[in-house]
């Protein structure tokens, strides 16, 4: 059996009207590749990846054979592929909308590495190629989302690592353990998010400031905060927004200045924080 890319799975045969197939690479996890389709009569050959394939089915069946069984993916499925597993895939009757990626081993063992602190531990493996879980899903969904949209990098680089590690904690063979206390580091990376929050940070920048690595560190911030460090990160620009707009400024001057990607993603942190807009804020101060 060959090894193909994802890609090259798609090239094999073509797609049929109202079928799409967008397949992007998210760069914080050198070249990761995630496919967003849709497919009524697409059908994939019998492969296997070099990868992990993890994803979601957001509408619709999908028939597919694995590890010799007969398989049913439904909404809301979690999907777990091991590398070099054997596998096709079909749309049953009405077809399917999937969200995938194709993770490393090595970035599967990153997380189950933190959530287990086991430096030794091998190949995470799931017991179970689908399973129902429809927080997981949505979880998994709004972080591939995140990255495919691309404005805000942080939400989806810390996104994925989260429905990761939410795969592996409930889904894989691991014995998580607690979370300890990590106040110091937390420290550290609180106050680059105080003191750079208009700059497109990355996990990888909290991680050289606070030690920690990248799963971990978002676990042990939210331990130790409440918020993950990018809800932390968008806290701290709502509240230097609040700043500039009792100055006077403009909703849009102060969305540039505070690191959002436009207007209306200020608007909706603000809003979901405040109860109000930021023009009716402005406007209370200056009316």
């Amino acid at each position: 059996m060959d090894l193909i890319s994802q890609g090259d799975a798609l090239l094999e045969m073509p797609l049929q009207t109202g079928e799409h197939a967008r397949l992007f690479t998210a760069a914080r996890f050198s070249g990761l590749e995630c496919l967003s389709a849709k497919f009524s009569t697409h059908t994939y050959s019998p492969h296997a990846h070099e990868t992990y394939a993890v994803g979601t089915i957001l509408e619709g069946c999908e028939l597919w054979h694995a590890r010799g069984r007969k398989l049913f993916a439904r909404t809301g499925d979690l999907v777990f592929n091991h590398p070099l597993d054997v596998h096709d895939g079909a749309p049953s009757e009405g077809g399917y909308r999937y969200r995938m990626t194709y993770p490393t081993i090595e970035l599967m063992r990153e997380v189950a590495i933190s959530l287990t602190g086991d430096q030794t531990i091998g190949t995470p493996f799931f017991p179970e190629p689908t399973v129902q879980d429809p927080e997981g899903s949505a979880l998994f969904s709004k972080a591939h989302r995140a990255l495919e949209e691309g404005g805000d990098a942080l939400a989806g680089e810390e996104g994925l690592l989260r429905a990761y590690g939410w795969c592996l904690s409930r889904h894989a063979d691991l014995s998580v353990r607690e979370i300890g206390r990590e106040h110091g580091p937390i420290s550290q990376a609180r106050e680059l998010l105080e003191q750079r929050y208009d700059e497109d940070l990355s996990l990888a920048d909290l991680t050289q400031r606070s030690g920690l690595p990248r799963h971990h560190l978002i676990r042990a911030f939210r331990r130790e905060t409440g918020l993950t460090p990018h809800a932390y990160l968008v806290d701290v620009r709502v509240r230097r927004a609040r700043e500039r707009l009792r100055r006077g400024e403009s909703p849009g001057a102060v969305a540039a200045a505070t690191g959002f990607c436009d207007q209306a993603h200020l608007t909706r942190a603000f809003k979901a924080r405040l109860g109000v807009t930021p023009g009716v804020f402005r406007a209370a101060h200056h009316g």
